[in-house]
């Protein structure tokens, strides 16, 4: 059986001295594992569609739940953003947050919307990484199933919060913190109000709107240490990422 798929390549892995694996995220099949026979020969035609981050049409043959590349043509390369090591490494942290939060065969078109979005703010509007970074982020916690409370102080209920629970996820006042509660960061009225923008927003408007630039370096940092206490883990691609800004 024959099945083609739009899909962004999320990760690629060596199989054999001729083949290789990808894990891809398509948008009505979720995430696949499929397999590239002669990937890895010098002159292989699949060698564009087949890399890292690129957005490519799939024609596949399935046998016994197994899938393998019958043909396979690029639809965007993100070429600039491959012309940059700074953005290519933020842009394969996020394609390593897709591969953590999505399920294989199970569809999450908003999760690979938000991907190509996300690349292609980076490479096509040349937005500021540390926006993009941190609007991906708050998105990608949601989709994962980690929608903040961002409305009013959860143990008083006063609507002028000023910390957050990275663990549960909720704001709370400075003074109604008790030793019971995990990490909090704090959150200002701006950083609130972006916040649930990106939460709530159309997908399509992700990125249309204005933030200062001290409320997006605080936002940022909350997004990405809220999004790896819930996910429990890191990524080597941001610390990467993390290690050419210094």
């Amino acid at each position: 059986m024959y099945l083609t798929i739009q899909a962004i390549v999320l990760r690629v892995t060596d199989y054999n001295d001729r083949d290789a694996l990808l894990t891809v995220l398509s948008r009505n099949h979720g995430k696949l594992t499929i397999k590239a026979r002669g990937l890895r020969r010098k002159n292989s035609p699949l060698i564009a569609p087949c890399q890292l981050l690129a957005f490519a049409e799939f024609t596949l043959f399935e046998y016994k739940g197994q899938y393998t590349i019958n043909e396979a043509h690029s639809l965007e390369l993100f070429t600039a953003l491959r012309r940059d090591l700074t953005k290519l490494s933020l842009g394969t942290y996020f394609a390593q947050v897709c591969d953590v939060i999505s399920m294989e065969d199970l569809p999450n078109p908003e999760l690979q919307s938000l991907l190509l979005n996300s690349l292609y703010g980076l490479s096509k509007l040349d937005l500021p990484e540390i926006f993009v970074k941190s609007v991906f982020e708050m998105r990608a916690a949601c989709l994962a199933g980690y929608t903040p409370d961002l409305f009013g102080c959860h143990i008083c209920g006063s609507q002028n919060p000023d910390r957050f629970d990275l663990s549960a996820g909720q704001l709370s006042c400075r003074g109604c913190g008790t030793a019971e509660h995990g990490i909090r960061m704090p959150v200002t009225a701006g950083m609130l109000e972006a916040m649930r923008y990106v939460c709530l927003c159309d997908p399509k408007r992700l990125f249309s709107f204005q933030i200062g630039n001290d409320t997006l370096e605080r936002m940022s940092s909350l997004t990405e240490s809220y999004l790896q206490t819930q996910l429990e883990r890191g990524f080597s691609a941001l610390d990467f990422y993390k290690s050419l800004l210094m």
